[in-house]
């Protein structure tokens, strides 16, 4: 299900995960101070918006409490990044993540009520905007084409006690698992037995389409 998101800071990183989950049929409103950032991305999101996200009318003429995730990548300005994130908050933003610099940001970040904070590298904003989208269950993705992705998920409670060989994941859902993740030891089981029941804490992970991952991911 495509949701609303809102991308504060039009940054190298802000600016790939916002075209990222526009692109992927997302509404994306883009927010940055600098007229000059947001006219270069207007045409990759669905509204772009000059403003400072620090400044509470603001993002209350933008019905940011609306939005689904809201992601705070603002580049170098700290004391910016922990003021925007703290208003989100206070407006009732349901999820806020938020770039950190430094472990002391991150700290700090969480403590005024980030639900997420991440140490993106340069080229980490397609990989975290894929991640944003997946169901709650999907606890890592890793994209091997355009068409092609594995994926770590959670199993449902629904898969408890249950083996591969009855679950028939490759035919009725056209996806396979390549090995079973031990949530506790970290222990990978490659080319599990089809015949082994699952645990709670398993992990599978799952290789497919992204349509077929999708699928699977949102029933499960």
């Amino acid at each position: 299900m495509k949701k609303q998101y809102a991308v504060i800071g039009m940054g190298r990183f802000g600016s790939s995960v916002a075209s990222t989950l526009y692109r992927e049929g997302n509404e994306v409103l883009a927010i940055d101070k600098n007229e000059d950032q947001i006219n270069d991305h207007k045409e990759l999101v669905s509204y772009a918006v000059i403003g400072d996200a620090t400044e509470e009318e603001t993002m209350k003429e933008v019905g940011i409490r609306n939005f689904d995730t809201v992601i705070v990548a603002i580049g170098d300005d700290i004391q910016a990044s922990i003021l925007a994130v703290l208003l989100l908050k206070e407006l009732g933003v349901r999820h806020v993540v938020a770039k950190a610099l430094t472990k002391n940001h991150a700290q700090v970040l969480y403590k005024i009520g980030a639900d997420k904070v991440i140490f993106p590298e340069k080229d980490m904003g397609e990989r975290v905007a894929h991640n944003l989208m997946a169901a709650p269950n999907v606890l890592n993705f890793i994209e091997l084409s355009d068409k092609y992705s594995i994926e770590e998920i959670q199993i449902p409670r629904s898969m408890e006690g249950k083996n591969l060989r009855e679950l028939s994941l490759r035919s009725r859902y056209n996806v396979m698992v390549v090995a079973i993740k031990e949530k506790e030891s970290n222990k990978i089981n490659i080319a599990p037995d089809p015949d082994e029941n699952l645990d709670m804490d398993d992990i599978l992970l799952v290789i497919g389409e992204n349509r077929d991952l999708e699928k699977f991911t949102n029933l499960t």
